[in-house]
């Protein structure tokens, strides 16, 4: 199994984010984004790129592996496959879990706090911005702190079926690093043995509360989202290619009531098109810088 680096500490994400927070405020385009989001309330959507600066890897930026990710369809279908995906995502709970917010992070809930943003909309399931102090937060595509079963409907806070999982299977805590990916899975290849856990209340299938590939967003998640977006007078998109459906949705939303729109991300997005300013740099830095100036 693949040993990756550790996450990043607080200490050394903030030190990076002072050191050039100072040349962000002097560039010309987070000039021209503080200057059109000043006076407005803000929705903010971000993406995997945001996390980073957790320790939390990005699916499609720079120098990211090429993944295939398990499928709603398979996991439904086989159990090998139940086996198999239980046992990486296990693998990666505690690193995912243990993951703290960045400073990037802070600064969206400092600007919701400060009343200047409606809430945040992410496609990341790693609960971060709640942990930051976000309080309005819909995540489009669920949190790997919760489990759910498909049969009955009961829910499970993710640490009980992280216990129950070590106590069935305890040869599987044995590694001391993972190769962890945005979704907090891992690969695994020997999982003959794997005891996948099932619902205690009516021994049906367990999955956890995320949108696999191959499933939609539900249709109540995206109608928060639309509200957070319909609530503001602009749109603040951080850390996000805008491969993904739902966020070109949203996108199109704010574009269609004549919103200005500002793209934070590393590289190019689908939606650079449409943005009325676009930042090509980190969004921890930015965001921070960009938030101390709409704080004024």
């Amino acid at each position: 199994m693949a040993i990756t680096q550790s996450a990043p500490s607080s200490e050394t994400v903030e030190q990076t984010v002072e050191q050039t927070v100072e040349q962000r405020v002097a560039s010309p385009e987070l000039d021209a984004a503080a200057q059109v989001l000043g006076g407005r309330t803000i929705a903010v959507l971000t993406g995997a790129g945001i996390s980073t600066d957790s320790g939390i890897p990005d699916y499609r930026g720079a120098g990211a592996p090429v993944r295939n990710p398990m499928t709603f369809q398979d996991f439904m279908s086989d159990h090998q496959y139940r086996q198999r995906y239980w046992a990486g995502s296990h693998l990666g709970w505690n690193r995912f879990d243990s993951a703290i917010p960045n400073p990037g992070h802070v600064a969206i809930a400092e600007l919701e706090a400060a009343g200047r943003a409606s809430g945040v909309i992410t496609q990341n399931v790693d609960g971060l911005h709640t942990r930051a102090g976000s309080q309005r937060v819909v995540d489009l595509h669920g949190s790997m702190d919760r489990v759910r079963c498909l049969d009955c409907g009961q829910t499970f806070v993710r640490a009980d079926i992280a216990a129950r999982i070590s106590a069935s299977n305890p040869w599987l805590d044995s590694p001391d690093a993972v190769e962890l990916s945005p979704d907090g899975d891992v690969q695994v290849t020997d999982v003959d043995d794997f005891v996948v856990p099932e619902c205690s209340v009516c021994a049906g299938l367990l999955k956890p509360e995320i949108v696999f590939f191959g499933e939609f967003v539900p249709i109540s998640k995206f109608t928060e989202a639309a509200a957070i977006v319909q609530r503001a007078d602009a749109l603040l998109i951080a850390g996000s290619s805008l491969v993904v459906n739902s966020g070109i949705r949203l996108l199109d939303k704010a574009a269609r009531s004549k919103m200005p729109i500002v793209i934070v991300n590393r590289g190019a997005t689908k939606g650079d098109a449409r943005a009325t300013v676009k930042i090509d740099d980190g969004t921890s830095e930015t965001l921070v810088a960009l938030a101390a100036i709409l704080r004024g």
